[in-house]
């Protein structure tokens, strides 16, 4: 399997940082794209550095390249991934103003019909930013904000991380153990009883 995988400047970076990691444990090429935001945005939240991130992905491309390999719809991927993706972001792919490799990525994608997961990172919602995802929706593209479920019990920042990396991981057909998927009230009951 091949995916693009971007980190936009919206708060969350550790979604794109926790996503290549599951997908280089998975084997599965990753060809990443870093805005200058999004890579502010991993010295403000996380502890990671950029080389370390870097090296989880096959290959990384300039957010200037927009003549790289991704940029074309005959480069042959599986989908693509932006987490977390900034309402800028997400406005340029609705309205396909291609100005970075991103976005240009994000739109070629679209047009080959191949998946596009869009983790949406703002809160709360006017009515633009719904219009944006309805119109991003209409093309095909995938919105998967990182919402926490509470039925798989999470204990910890990095259980409610994990899960919605594994959601983006579903869209993909990717098997995982990052969270306990629902089995009904009553496993849930015998779940609350073991902790």
């Amino acid at each position: 399997m091949r995916l693009v995988v971007g980190i936009s400047g919206a708060t969350g970076a550790i979604y794109g940082i926790r996503v290549l990691e599951v997908l280089h444990m998975h084997g599965v090429e990753t060809h990443l794209i870093l805005s200058d935001a999004g890579k502010r945005t991993i010295e403000l939240e996380t502890d990671y550095d950029l080389k370390t991130i870097e090296n989880l992905a096959a290959e990384v491309h300039n957010i200037k390249n927009v003549g790289a390999s991704i940029a074309s719809g005959s480069f042959k991927i599986d989908g693509m991934i932006i987490a977390p993706c900034s309402i800028k972001s997400l406005s340029a792919i609705a309205n396909s103003y291609n100005e970075n490799l991103l976005i240009r990525s994000a739109d070629v994608t679209l047009k080959e019909r191949r998946k596009l997961v869009l983790v949406v990172r703002e809160t709360p919602l006017h009515l633009g930013h719904l219009q944006l995802m309805t119109m991003v929706a209409s093309m095909g593209g995938i919105l998967l904000p990182p919402m926490p479920a509470f039925y798989n019990l999470p204990r910890t920042i990095e259980d409610i991380i994990d899960q919605t990396v594994g959601k983006v991981l579903d869209q993909f057909g990717l098997e995982h153990t990052l969270f306990h998927r629902w089995r009904g009230a009553d496993a849930l009951e015998r779940d609350k009883k073991s902790y």
